[in-house]
């Protein structure tokens, strides 16, 4: 996008995110085709800044093209997605090493705060909000990193963990064990272990992963 005019960027990227929000949002499900007029006249744009916008998104893996048959929403597997969580659990170890060392207390207090505000969604059932504290729990986890290449792949990679957080959200008793997880992750933070926070890390990874593989095709 940025090798474009300024105003042709803009009006690809306003339908990239257009197109990738209604992927993540199940407004638009695996397997059903990306029809370009929807998103122009929505937009009230022409269809060529879509149209770049989808082979955007297919190489991004959101998308997958068809000869003669145009755009599909990318039907995931459990391959797809391990390989996926593979790449989060070295982020997140990354990570979780980094905040172990020095502890930012403000970092930690909201963290805690996310997790007290999960189990509320949870135990009201607001599942949507739940989502929401999940992904703001683990994307604070990565801006704690020292390592200033980490974030410049936090947003793919995290709107991809969303597609995975929209299955793995419906396997019965996940919610719950995921806040366990994600105790253990604070607490080994909050003692300054690094190891015991890359272990409880990777725990909870693997244990994201055995669910997308209990619900996804292999």
């Amino acid at each position: 996008m940025s090798d474009r005019p300024p105003e042709s960027a803009g009006l690809v990227r306003a339908a990239y995110f257009a197109v990738r929000e209604a992927v993540l949002n199940r407004q638009l499900l695996p397997g059903q085709r990306v029809t370009v007029r929807p998103f122009a006249e929505q937009l009230g744009i022409s269809p060529t800044p879509v149209k770049a916008a989808l082979a955007i998104l297919e190489r991004e893996g959101f998308l997958v093209a068809r000869q003669h048959s145009g755009y599909f929403v990318a039907e995931l597997t459990a391959a797809d997605m391990r390989d996926i969580y593979e790449l989060r659990a070295a982020m997140d170890t990354l990570a979780a090493r980094d905040i172990a060392r020095n502890r930012p207390p403000e970092l930690m207090e909201r963290l805690r705060d996310l997790i007290h505000g999960q189990r509320r969604a949870l135990n009201g059932g607001d599942v949507e909000r739940y989502a929401e504290l999940d992904r703001e729990f683990h994307a604070l986890i990565w801006r704690g990193s020292s390592n200033r290449r980490l974030l410049a792949i936090a947003d793919l990679l995290g709107a991809q963990l969303q597609l995975g957080q929209n299955v793995t959200i419906k396997v019965p008793g996940r919610p719950e064990a995921s806040l366990d997880e994600h105790e253990e992750i604070v607490d080994a933070l909050l003692a300054c272990d690094t190891a015991a926070a890359e272990q409880a890390t990777r725990r909870h990874v693997t244990q994201v992963i055995r669910a997308l593989e209990s619900a996804l095709p292999t």
